[in-house]
């Protein structure tokens, strides 16, 4: 069952802070001697800055190839939530930490907040959570003072709660399967180091990740795994159908996945041939039965277009509502007397 967050009642209770260099650069790691001090106009604030940027992200958990415990993240997490007391001096743990894994040359310096988030519903139950942020850059504000009378515009230079670069949202709920986490990096570089060295997560292969895979993979197999001859009408077609499958069914099943939805034996193997791919890519084969999530079949399904694009200038898109069209409504041909081809399109009125 997919876990339902709420961020309504979460209060932002206490925040380290750590400013972490490039080691390679010989930027220093500076670290907070005394949690930071907010008033309460503050806190309303904060609390939904390092919380907004959670939201609709996949679920992952910390994972190490030995012990869960050599994880120091994840350790360092749980000992937190054990004695929410210590996070001044576990906080510059983790900043250490991320301090020693920064060693490349495209990671950029930055703030680190290590936050204390109390009440976060999960599925209704209030739990403790802990918010790292890292921003790697600083925007200009503008703010009027009052100086003896006489109003002054003074710039600023800090961190924007809409530009943060880097997160992670651990929350204290299944400790032994790794927490639940909620992570993002926009400005990897390509890097990897957030995810892989410093947090450490892997995704959590439930019923919402094989959904979303498999989903995904339908519109990737269509626009990528089809034959270039096929014509971007039969390829929306078989795009559809695969999302169709999803949006009729509770439960997925494979074999009946393939009978039904892809049909022909040559798309089949192509289609397992694609399959093979993404199980290489995420290092693990994707499950064969699973129960559906209907909204995440629905997104991925949403965002497949189709398009012909003709040397005359013209261009034809499919949207997934084609999925219902056939043969009469749209129809390829070749006209002998001007020796060129043509596509008709029928339609009953505008939209």
């Amino acid at each position: 069952m997919p876990h339902t967050l709420n961020f309504r009642r979460a209060k932002l209770t206490a925040m380290a802070l750590a400013r972490v260099g490039n080691p390679l650069r010989s930027e220093p790691l500076k670290t907070s001697k005394e949690l930071c001090q907010f008033s309460a106009e503050d806190n309303a604030v904060l609390t939904p800055s390092f919380l907004k940027p959670f939201k609709s992200l996949e679920r992952r958990a910390f994972d190490h190839h030995s012990s869960l415990e050599l994880n120091e993240v994840y350790r360092y997490a749980g000992a937190i939530f054990e004695d929410p007391d210590k996070l001044c001096d576990l906080g510059r743990k983790i900043a250490r930490h991320l301090y020693n894994t920064s060693k490349h040359p495209n990671i950029k310096s930055g703030d680190l907040c290590v936050a204390l988030i109390k009440d976060l519903l999960v599925d209704g139950e209030p739990l403790l959570a802990i918010s790292l942020i890292k921003s790697e850059s600083r925007v200009p504000f503008l703010e009027v003072t009052d100086s003896d009378g006489n109003l002054q515009l003074v710039t600023h230079q800090g961190i924007s709660p809409d530009k943060i670069d880097k997160g992670c949202l651990i929350v204290n709920c299944d400790k032994e399967g790794g927490f639940l986490v909620y992570t993002f990096d926009k400005t990897s570089s390509g890097t990897n180091f957030w995810m892989r060295d410093f947090l450490g997560v892997k995704f959590r292969r439930d019923d919402d990740f094989m959904t979303k895979r498999y989903a995904d993979m339908c519109v990737s197999f269509a626009k990528e795994g089809l034959p270039e001859e096929m014509g971007a009408e039969e390829k929306c077609r078989v795009a559809n159908n695969a999302i169709g499958y999803f949006e009729e069914r509770d439960e997925f099943d494979l074999k009946h996945f393939r009978e039904e939805a892809l049909k022909e034996p040559e798309i089949i193997e192509k289609f397992d041939e694609f399959r093979e791919l993404q199980d290489e890519e995420d290092g693990a084969k994707l499950d064969e039965t699973f129960t559906i999530d209907k909204k995440i079949a629905r997104k991925a399904g949403n965002r497949f277009r189709s398009t012909i694009k003709l040397d005359s200038g013209v261009n034809i898109s499919f949207s997934p509502a084609f999925k219902e069209a056939d043969d009469s409504v749209f129809e390829r041909g070749f006209d002998e007397g001007k020796q060129m081809k043509f596509v008709k399109v029928y339609y009953e009125e505008e939209l």
